[in-house]
């Protein structure tokens, strides 16, 4: 599913209404039937509606929902912002008509939504994306009282997306209102999957209002919702006549002393995630703990001790021989020749590689080695990480986490992963997605080395590398919606995204 900028839902309305001549009030009217349908769905028994409207055509969506919601025989307000003689175009047009429908309008007070609650319904017809500036006076107390409508126990049911919010970031610059359901209007605007914005939507509804079939061909890559549907399409088939080599080998670098976990972890991810075969490659001394947590696994130790350095190349890369895919970093002992180690690999390594951890951390001032990597690469940074590896701060990374991914995946010719609330998988082509599976349990110790397996374990099994990078981050994160259900956020363990990850295959029957 397409997710668009606010400029990329006017420039669609613009041609849709200049070049193929649908009339604008066509438009609205759409826009409006669906606000006034989520609105009446919204209702309680003996519930009344108000709407609450600013200027520009998200108020013309609130007048046009009004009118429409009148003719249904609700009980329905329209409390205004803006007069409605300083309302232009379609607004002002849904404005008159609602007042020959006999709408009252009723000027805004701070006080005027104190009567509403459990039952009752509030539409915000406020900004939409006509956001500029952070909400001031009046827009501010609007937003201020449609929110404790929604405390005590109204719905709020936002037009387009929550007033206050960035169509385009997902941050607030200011107040912003939290609705229990949003009617986005065309397709899926950035910001209502970006959080703090996604968490602000509450339900989303994608409401079709007239664009021609191909409307969205025309746009430039960009960014798309990952689907389960999708997703399972990208999944290769396990024929009965298979074995074990049929599914891969990966090599997962991973592991030192008090670190062991992360190298199990990810050595099992593979092999959950698919992967016939896994062979740990780790210092000796760590082999037997990793063992004994995961004992369907292989070991390959190297030689000496401490950090990984470039004496251990000759031994990696003859481990890499016969791979399908290989993760670097979880876990590994990073010291002074780490970084140049990595840089060999990626340079002569016979498969795909993924690199995560402290393999990020060995090359942040060598990014330029991923541009000679001989095969496809895939990185998994956290957002400090891609801040290290993009040299800047983590709080930039944050704040414009789809375009600091998508400059960085085109820049090296990788594809990111960029972990967090909303993953961006961000291919060298410039299309980007965002999982819509995960939550804040899964923010806890090794989580990271699981997903890495299960990315290396779909490239062994042939995926392409957006392909088994969007796949992994989906199966991932819908592993840990399935286990906090058990769990809960507080008691999730990255062991427990195995046996998740386990049961979405069972129910996909892979």
């Amino acid at each position: 599913m397409r997710i668009l900028t606010a400029e990329e839902t006017r420039a669609i309305d613009r041609a849709t209404i200049e070049e193929l001549g649908v009339p604008g009030p066509i438009l609205m009217e759409h826009a409006a039937s669906a606000v006034a349908d989520a609105a009446a769905a919204s209702l309680g028994a003996g519930g009344r509606i108000c709407i609450v409207a600013g200027a520009g055509n998200n108020a013309g969506d609130g007048y046009a929902a009004a009118r429409l919601l009148l003719s249904k025989g609700c009980e329905v307000r329209l409390v205004a912002l803006v007069e409605a003689g300083k309302l232009r175009g379609d607004a002002a047009t849904n404005a008159t008509l609602w007042s020959r429908f006999g709408g009252g309008i009723e000027p805004f007070a701070p006080t005027c939504l104190d009567g509403l609650g459990p039952g009752d319904v509030v539409v915000d017809a406020l900004l939409g994306t006509g956001l500029s500036r952070p909400p001031e006076g009046s827009f501010a107390a609007a937003i201020d009282a449609m929110n404790g409508a929604g405390v005590r126990g109204a719905a709020v049911v936002a037009v387009d997306l929550p007033s206050g919010l960035s169509a385009d970031t997902g941050r607030c610059p200011g107040p912003s209102v939290r609705a229990s359901r949003t009617v986005t209007l065309g397709a899926l605007k950035r910001g209502l999957v970006l959080y703090p914005g996604a968490e602000l939507a509450g339900e989303v509804e994608v409401a079709a209002i007239g664009w021609p079939p191909n409307a969205l061909d025309a746009l430039e890559p960009g960014l798309r919702l990952l689907r389960e549907e999708t997703i399972r399409g990208l999944l290769p088939e396990r024929g009965a006549d298979t074995h074990k080599g049929s599914f891969g080998h990966c090599l997962i670098v991973a592991g030192s002393e008090g670190k062991s976990g992360a190298a199990a972890l990810a050595s099992r991810g593979a092999l959950v995630g698919g992967a016939g075969l896994a062979t740990v490659a780790t210092r000796a001394e760590v082999i037997p703990p990793i063992l004994a947590h995961a004992m369907e696994v292989m070991a390959m130790a190297l030689s000496g001790q401490g950090p990984l350095s470039l004496a251990d190349a000759p031994a990696l890369l003859e481990g890499l021989e016969g791979k399908h895919a290989a993760l670097l970093g979880p876990g590994i002992p990073r010291g002074s020749e780490t970084g140049a180690l990595i840089a060999r690999l990626l340079a002569e390594a016979g498969c795909p590689l993924v690199l995560d951890a402290d393999a990020l951390n060995a090359i942040a001032d060598q990014t330029s080695c991923l541009d000679a990597a001989a095969r496809a690469v895939v990185i998994t940074p956290h957002p400090g990480e891609m801040g290290r590896l993009a040299g800047i701060s983590t709080s930039e990374v944050q704040a414009d986490r789809i375009g600091v991914a998508k400059r960085f995946a085109a820049a090296h010719r990788c594809v990111v992963i960029l972990k967090g609330a909303g993953t961006v998988v961000a291919d060298p082509d410039g299309e980007a997605a965002i999982c819509p599976t995960g939550n804040a349990g899964m923010a806890t110790a090794g989580a990271g080395d699981v997903l890495g397996g299960v990315v290396a374990a779909l490239l062994a099994q042939g995926l392409p590398a957006p392909a088994a990078a969007r796949a992994a981050v989906y199966v991932h994160g819908l592993a840990g919606d399935r286990e906090i259900l058990r769990r809960g956020r507080a008691g999730l363990v990255a062991s427990d995204l195995l046996r998740g990850i386990g049961e979405v295959w069972a129910s996909w029957d892979r």
